[in-house]
């Protein structure tokens, strides 16, 4: 868990590739969903647009149907559960080892997301700082036009970080109270990741450590 523009994706990715694990990312399931152009996709899109959180019963159906798929692996979940109502389902319909919170500043996450622009046919993703295309506004491959997606605008960005703090800390006390949760704070994900895989190591035995330059 962590707020939208934490490292969830980041860190996620290395746990995976670290310890074996599944992967299964909320933000990543919704964008198929949406691409798709499926029901609940499209009635997703209307809230996310709106920097709004997706409503309970769309997102539990979503995930518990994928997590299905999961039986006979471990799994690490990314960007779910973000409500009680979310924490409460997973909690009667799936075994949970951890909850692993990622504690990131907001103005450090708005500053790293609006640096965002999208190629959209392709998907490929620049950043005005950390992976800056080659000719600004254009996409290295194509030349074509870059854009930044609705919710990587700033003011978007900001309407769903106060959206997720206001219905994210009654989840977290939630998982606290049920012994589950650990958390990890930083700024950037090179710097929380070493009190990840530490901390998982206690849990489980690693395959490998992977290290990230700083």
């Amino acid at each position: 868990m962590g707020p939208p523009g934490s490292g969830k994706g980041t860190i996620s990715t290395r746990i995976v590739k670290d310890f074996n694990m599944k992967h299964l990312s909320s933000g990543d399931l919704l964008r198929s969903q949406i691409l798709n152009k499926t029901t609940a996709g499209q009635l997703a899109k209307g809230y996310i647009d709106h920097g709004k959180l997706v409503p309970d019963n769309v997102m539990v159906d979503l995930i518990l149907n994928e997590l299905q798929n999961m039986k006979s692996h471990s799994w690490l979940l990314d960007g779910f559960p973000r409500t009680v109502t979310q924490a409460g389902a997973l909690l009667k319909n799936e075994p949970i080892d951890l909850v692993v919170n990622l504690n990131v500043p907001f103005e450090v996450i708005i500053d790293r997301i609006k640096g965002r622009w999208t190629h959209a046919p392709s998907g490929r993703i620049y950043h005005t700082e950390f992976n800056p295309p080659k000719v600004q506004g254009k996409d290295d491959v194509t030349g074509e036009d870059l854009i930044q997606r609705d919710d990587d605008k700033p003011e978007t960005v900001r309407k769903r970080l106060e959206t997720y703090q206001n219905n994210t800390q009654p989840v977290l006390q939630y998982f606290r109270d049920h012994g589950l949760l650990e958390e990890f704070a930083g700024r950037y994900s090179n710097e929380i990741w070493p009190k990840v895989h530490s901390f998982l190591s206690t849990k489980t035995e690693p395959l490998q450590y992977t290290h990230y330059g700083e």
